[in-house]
């Protein structure tokens, strides 16, 4: 049986790395930009440090600046048409995963017009065109849009995140610059920390998890233990250079293997009392890895990674100290930068629960878990962590 493994083209690291955007865009021969970001970035000051390059090297650009924290169709539809009406030939992304989201709908789009319904887009796509090409600026250290074939659309409609899993939307460059990851305020790099956390333990356990994903993923726990706090609490530069590297590499194990059911529980609190997604992550990680680790097969996995992030003792624990102490390092990561929500303080209602577990059970990140998963089993999950 054959394995597939899909990269990005091209990456920059490290403090000050937007300045290589001019070079690379006049190498590549485009014209013009179309640059997705959302208000707040916008209104900080943030963008502008990206676009002051641009304007530094004669590149014209538009900016699009409508995108909501968790974007929605309406927000890559009128991202379709101001794109299509600026002439653009190349799309830039500043900001985090909703940005990048944005700009990978909109992308897809633009060079699959029978896609302009966005419903269409959920779940595995078949789409024959490769999009618009899209250059990608994180401003968090979470999602790592930047280096994935997923993106995720809320429709608010039917109350639901669409995740949407298309090779044709990656971006051709990703530039992680610690410079823009420094603005994030301590709540956000909290939350986006805890999602790249996600993202690692969630793809090292999965089905489909192989030698090169875990690879990636063991990496990116480790840093994200180390660094994590003082990213956050400090805004130590080194830490938050750490971060973007080991949410980017996360990125490019998940990407491949996929995730579980963390996401398929937060995305549903997404959708519906528009809980932030690093946040609803952070606050079901605990609880989930629990009933995850009743598997023996998955409580040898938290073995391992605990024998990496100071543990060396879990080599001989049984399987529930070893669950234990996992959830329990976990919990005080979250505590140490300031998480300690439940899904009650979210806005979630425990009448809701079984509306949120027929959702849960829809969800594309579902087959992933290596635990099987009733209905029954979200309401209670989610329950627990109430």
């Amino acid at each position: 049986m054959s394995i597939k493994f899909v990269l990005n083209e091209t990456s920059y690291f490290g403090k000050g790395a937007r300045e290589e955007l001019p070079g690379e865009i006049l190498k590549r021969r485009f014209n013009k930009a179309f640059v997705v970001t959302d208000k707040s970035l916008a209104e900080c000051g943030v963008t502008t440090r990206v676009t002051e390059i641009l304007d530094n090297a004669g590149i014209p650009y538009e900016v699009y600046s409508e995108v909501k924290p968790n974007p929605t169709i309406k927000n890559v539809t009128d991202g379709v048409e101001a794109c299509r009406n600026s002439g653009a030939d190349v799309i830039i992304a500043v900001g985090g995963g909703s940005s990048i989201d944005t700009a990978k709908g909109i992308s897809i789009v633009m060079t699959n017009p029978d896609r302009a319904d966005i419903v269409s887009l959920n779940g595995p796509s078949n789409t024959i065109n490769r999009g618009m090409p899209v250059i990608a600026l994180p401003t968090t250290a979470g999602t790592a849009a930047e280096v994935t074939i997923n993106y995720v659309i809320t429709d608010e409609e039917r109350e639901i995140k669409m995740v949407c899993v298309d090779p044709n939307d990656i971006p051709i460059l990703a530039i992680i610059d610690s410079d823009l990851m420094a603005t994030m305020p301590k709540s956000l790099a909290a939350a986006t920390g805890m999602d790249a956390l996600t993202h690692a333990i969630e793809g090292y356990i999965t089905k489909a998890h192989n030698t090169m994903s875990d690879m990636f993923h063991m990496e990116a726990i480790k840093l994200i233990f180390k660094y994590l706090p003082a990213a956050v609490n400090e805004k130590d530069d080194e830490a938050i250079d750490k971060m973007g590297l080991a949410q980017y590499i996360a990125g490019m194990g998940f990407s491949n293997v996929g995730l579980g059911i963390v996401h398929s529980m937060a995305h549903q609190l997404g959708a519906v009392y528009d809980t932030p997604h690093g946040l609803a992550n952070a606050i079901l990680l605990p609880t989930v890895m629990r009933f995850n680790g009743a598997d023996p097969a998955t409580a040898q996995r938290f073995r391992e990674i605990l024998c990496q992030i100071g543990r060396p003792d879990a080599a001989n624990l049984n399987d529930q100290d070893v669950i234990n102490t996992f959830v329990w390092m976990i919990s005080e990561l979250s505590k140490a930068v300031g998480i300690t929500q439940r899904v009650r303080d979210v806005g979630a209602r425990e009448e809701d629960f079984e509306m949120l577990a027929d959702k849960a059970m829809q969800d594309p990140c579902k087959p992933g878990n290596p635990r099987e998963v009733s209905k029954e089993d979200f309401v209670e999950l989610y329950r627990q962590a109430f």
